[in-house]
């Protein structure tokens, strides 16, 4: 797990948001927001997928802000099954851009917090959108179309979100996904693969 540099509460719609804040590597040429997985399931900003994004997204630059969404951790607010939670991104997305400038702003999420940066990246403009484990048809509310360079990662035996979920969202928009062979939901023992093809592909 990487270590947190930088903890910060973070002002929301339903109160403070406690926040990881991973220093980029050198002089920061972006900003990245990266969303946990489903906090009814125990996801939470420490969860070992959301950190080996912020680690290999630092490494190319990014500032990196891990948000624990509303009711979680130290958060404010209670669950709102990704309604709400799209609110406390744009909130970070604020903060973030107040603190580090007009940057470039990468979307990010693992699960749950990938239906949650697609939902955000149907409402504001972001440069760069990764989506790993995306939990598509979990929720009342459709996962949205999303841009045709949004880099998707699935593992062909995820056991929370099967392939064949992401691959029928997926087709209708053209969209790639890249998948892991072997890979379940969590990405056990694919981790270090994982930061690499995120690098590579980005």
């Amino acid at each position: 797990m990487l270590k947190a540099q930088n903890k910060l509460l973070i002002a929301g719609p339903a109160g403070a948001l406690e926040t990881i804040v991973v220093s980029p590597s050198g002089q920061a040429s972006g900003i990245a927001v990266i969303c946990h997985p489903n906090p009814l399931q125990g996801g939470t900003n420490t969860n070992k997928v959301v950190q080996t994004a912020a680690k290999a997204l630092s490494q190319l630059g990014y500032v990196c802000y891990c948000p624990n969404l509303r009711g979680v951790g130290a958060s404010e607010g209670q669950h709102d099954h990704g309604l709400g939670e799209v609110d406390d991104v744009l909130a970070v997305v604020a903060h973030a851009r107040a603190q580090q400038g007009d940057l470039p702003l990468a979307l990010a999420g693992f699960s749950f917090g990938g239906f949650v940066a697609a939902r955000v990246r149907a409402v504001i403009e972001a440069d760069k959108l990764l989506l790993m484990g995306v939990a598509v048809g979990k929720y009342a509310i459709p996962t949205p179309a999303v841009p045709n360079d949004t880099l998707v990662i699935h593992g062909e035996e995820d056991e929370v979100i099967p392939l064949s979920a992401v691959l029928d969202w997926a087709r209708p928009q053209d969209l790639p996904v890249l998948v892991f062979p072997g890979a379940g939901h969590f990405f056990h023992g694919k981790l270090i693969k994982l930061a690499q093809m995120i690098q590579r592909c980005w």
